[in-house]
């Protein structure tokens, strides 16, 4: 038996006749924290294993993909402490500025007020209000799913301790002239008044208008097309290729802006494609990232014509208008002087908007905090290059590249009250300094701090240093740092993995903020459909864990995580999962009650049968197989592969092939209850990092043990008398054991195709002379319902297998006839689809015209057919004689 970390007690066998997750989830989980099992010790000799939660917003709730990727982060560190590691899981919020933010200015406006109402200062201690109040919501919800965190360990964004660590690394990356003020085209929301990160916009189908609009006169015409009308009070030239013959006598000319008193000269630029439209582009640069680009290299003057409300602040008649009212107007004063060329309306095409409040995003030159990003993503990019941070899967890995090596400065500042306020202090001479945490801030009339906050993305970019103490010198950072594995959606390799790997290779000297980087993909309904409120498809884990316990969702989610992929899930599969639960509950309260016991060393292998060497030499396999899949983050596969293992092999045959064991007694039964007690063992702590609730009530039931939690992870077992490198194999038992599968599951496909009830009695004779099924007639007749022949025994079906045969007396139970006629018309069916898809496969001209997946479609219906065939001609020849 694999050693307890603690000394067993007395088993106690008694298990209700039924598991009740509500019952027993909570109670065990707050005796796990209670006894300090998820606390991790700095200064333990064990080798350590790290794993920082991707802390979830403050604001938030549990949801599917949180579900997911905790179970998987849960599974990975319950895992390594049972192996012996010291496994600290480091659970913590993000202080998630603007939906913060959002939230306490709605609950204001509830009120009547705004936060300019309160002032800074009192609204941001209204908003650390309503955190205590309503944020972290999303912890509670943790201890439902079973998450293994160390809470003593808790860390929040703006705590502190990482309050500190922003400032140093902000002091240090500004001293290095690796951050600067300038002003660059942001995505700005007109209505949360800031600049917002590429991951705050949702880009979504909109119906908006495409314009073609005239600039110039006679031969120095141009036509621009544009889906935004209004920003052509800002345009500062026209740019079209430098070699596009069209337009080469026009490069360099000044052309007539309509609407304005402005005359703007044509640009030549490679930016611009000939082949699209007229191939001539209008230049916005305060209102369009790509003009700006344009501007900046010819020199044009950024003109700004709307203010951070989205309204227009330029030329008279339009002075004033909201963005889209002056849409609608500039159209119709193009209209008027004939210079709308063709006009498209609905036009379908993607626009950004807001992730917090769906407003449509706004391109808007901005006076901004930015990071020069040149250098660090270069260090981002070579620490996978070089193979000290390795991407799972791996093919992701050009997902990665392709953001670092063209990654552009990261703008860092945002126009919010609620976050790390940027720590420079601005002198009434014009002097700029920045502030770290232990200088003096500097005084006298005329200082003021910026009024910018920092990104949310760049306090938790310093996450799995920062939550251990950085830039302090803790046991803690010494012990924990580098973190093992970062378990995290593909969806933000761009912004957060390579924020923490640029911040974690500066801060840190080089030394990589994680081992592995292992990307999952996102949760999906059912049909693979992205889960969305407005689908209706959007579920709330908890309603599953209310309905069907946690350890059932946790086991559908890991069973369809494949590395990098998305993952459809239906209740359906939860039910499933909740059956298994069940079903390993039950078959352990039988093995219980039938004398399945860990107590002493397993008997020698001379003792045991054929079964009980089987089963075991199949248990090694299994343990070797997880471990496996667990090393390459195959969690869908160490999944299936521990279901059909206890459900299939130890449940359905060993339990089965057992049961005339134990109704014997005697010595045999003895060996047979202490291998199945071992078996059992060994797969409740196989089982116990994904379905760790019912795997613990389980186990301690059966070996007394203290927690599951705290014991061995299970290695390959050893037999008295037969000790292997590995572990126990025996090829011999395994084949012998296939072939009693064999035998029995062709019998009950032949009973099944009969219409034979499966409890329905039938006399057998079985030849199982010179084969090592001989000493198992009797589990045979059990499993198959077969008995023994009588004197007027007659043979009217003859099924070979597994060189035996199984002789069946049919007559009286079945109607021969009638039989036939249903077999013969299936028989006939099959051969026509079988004639069918030859005559299609054999078609010249079909087969150059057909998409290779419609012909693969007709292959795999010729091999149905013909399997029929082979079947239902089996099925004939196996009846008697009419």
């Amino acid at each position: 038996m694999t050693e307890n970390t603690q000394t067993p007690s007395a088993p106690n066998s008694e298990l209700p006749t039924q598991y009740a997750p509500a019952e027993v989830e909570g109670k065990l989980y707050e005796r796990w924290v209670e006894r300090g099992y998820f606390t991790a010790d700095p200064a333990s000799e064990k080798p350590a294993y790290t794993i920082v939660i991707p802390p979830p917003n403050v604001t938030g709730s549990l949801h599917l993909g949180h579900a997911f990727q905790h179970t998987l982060m849960d599974a990975l560190t319950r895992r390594k402490r049972m192996q012996g590691y010291e496994s600290l899981w480091l659970p913590g919020m993000d202080h998630a500025g603007i939906a913060t933010q959002n939230k306490v200015e709605q609950q204001l406006a509830e009120e009547g007020k705004s936060r300019h109402d309160l002032g800074r200062e009192e609204f941001v201690e209204r908003v650390w209000q309503w955190k205590e109040e309503y944020g972290g919501k999303i912890l509670g919800q943790m201890r439902r799913l079973g998450d293994g965190v160390d809470w003593s360990r808790e860390r929040f964004t703006m705590d502190e301790g990482l309050s500190k660590a922003v400032q140093t690394i902000f002091k240090k990356l500004f001293d290095d002239g690796l951050i600067y003020r300038a002003e660059r085209i942001i995505n700005w929301c007109p209505r949360c008044l800031t600049a917002i990160s590429d991951i705050e916009v949702e880009y979504q189908e909109d119906a908006g208008e495409l314009v073609s609009i005239k600039y110039g006169e006679g031969e120095d015409t141009l036509v621009v097309a544009t889906t935004r009308a209004e920003t052509m009070l800002g345009d500062t030239a026209i740019a079209v290729h430098p070699d596009d013959e069209r337009y080469k006598h026009l490069v360099g000319k000044l052309i007539k802006l309509p609407l304005t008193d402005r005359s703007i000269p044509v640009v030549a630029d490679t930016h611009v494609d000939p082949e699209f439209g007229t191939g001539c582009v209008k230049v916005t640069p305060a209102h369009d990232p790509n003009d700006f680009a344009i501007g900046q290299r010819h020199g044009l003057p950024n003109m700004t014509i709307m203010d951070e409300h989205g309204v227009i602040t330029v030329h008279g008649p339009f002075l004033g208008l909201d963005r889209f009212e002056a849409r609608s107007a500039v159209v119709g004063a193009l209209r008027e002087q004939g210079r709308i060329v063709a006009e498209k309306r609905p036009y379908l095409h993607s626009v950004g908007h807001c992730s917090r409040c769906s407003t449509t995003v706004e391109p808007r030159l901005s006076l901004q905090w930015w990071v020069k990003v040149e250098t660090l993503a270069k260090a981002a990019g070579d620490a996978v290059r070089d193979d000290r941070v390795t991407i799972h899967p791996k093919e992701m890995e050009k997902r990665y590249f392709d953001w670092v090596d063209n990654l552009n400065d990261w703008c860092i500042s945002r126009q919010l009250w609620w976050g790390h306020r940027i720590p420079v202090w601005y002198g009434p001479d014009g002097e700029v300094v920045c502030v770290g945490p232990d200088d003096a801030v500097p005084t006298g009339e005329g200082w003021t701090q910026d009024t910018d906050v920092l990104d949310t993305w760049f306090s938790s970019g310093l996450w799995p240093f920062s939550t251990l103490g950085w830039p302090e010198k803790t046991p803690d950072l010494e012990k924990f740092y580098s973190t093992d594995v970062l378990v995290t959606g593909h969806d933000i390799i761009f912004f957060w993995v390579a924020r923490m790997m640029m911040f974690g290779l500066y801060a840190m000297d080089g030394e990589v903020p994680f081992k592995t980087i292992a990307l999952t993909g996102l949760v999906r309904d059912e049909r693979g459909k992205k889960m969305s409120k407005s689908f209706g498809n959007v579920v709330d884990p908890l309603d599953w864990m209310d309905k069907y316990g946690s350890d059932a969702v946790r086991f559908t989610l890991a069973k369809g995580a494949n590395p990098g992929t998305d993952v459809p899930i239906g209740e359906d599969w939860v039910q499933a999962s909740r059956n298994f639960a069940n079903k390993i509950w039950n078959a352990t309260r039988f093995a219980l009650m039938n004398g399945a016991t860990v107590e002493g060393d397993l008997p020698p292998v001379e003792k045991m049968s054929a079964t009980d060497r089987w089963i075991l030499s199949r248990l090694n396999k299994t343990v070797a197989q997880v471990d496996a899949y667990y090393e390459d983050f195959q969690f869908s596969k160490l999944s299936e592969a521990l279901y059909h293992f206890a459900w299939d092999e130890v449940f359905d045959w060993y339990v089965e092939l057992s049961k005339t064991t134990f109704f014997a007694g005697g010595e045999g039964a003895e060996v047979s209850g202490r291998v199945l007690g071992e078996v059992l063992d060994t797969t409740l702590r196989l089982l116990h990092p994904v379905v760790p609730f019912v795997t613990e009530t389980l186990w301690t039931t059966l070996t007394g043990g203290e927690s599951l939690v705290v014991a061995d992870w299970p290695k390959a077992v050893s037999v008295p008398g037969a000790d292997a490198p590995g572990g126990f194999r025996d090829d011999a038992a395994e084949t012998e054991i296939e072939n009693l599968q064999a035998v029995v599951t062709e019998v009950r496909r032949f009973r099944a195709d009969q219409g034979l009830q499966p409890g329905q009695k039938v006399p057998a004779r079985l030849d199982l002379a010179g084969t090592a099924l001989a000493a198992h007639e009797a589990a045979i007749r059990q499993l198959l319902r077969l008995q023994p022949e009588g004197e007027d025994f007659n043979a009217t079906a003859t099924l070979p297998v597994a060189g035996a045969t199984v002789a069946l007396d049919l007559s009286g139970t079945i109607d021969v006839a009638a039989e036939r006629k249903r077999l013969s018309k299936d028989l006939g069916a099959a051969e026509k689809e079988k004639q069918q898809a030859e005559a299609k496969l054999g078609n010249e001209a079909f087969l150059a015209k057909a998409p290779d997946n419609v012909v693969d479609k007709i292959k795999g219906r010729l091999a149905k057919a013909e399997a029929d065939i082979a079947r239902i001609q089996a099925q004939l020849d196996a009846l008697p004689a009419a």
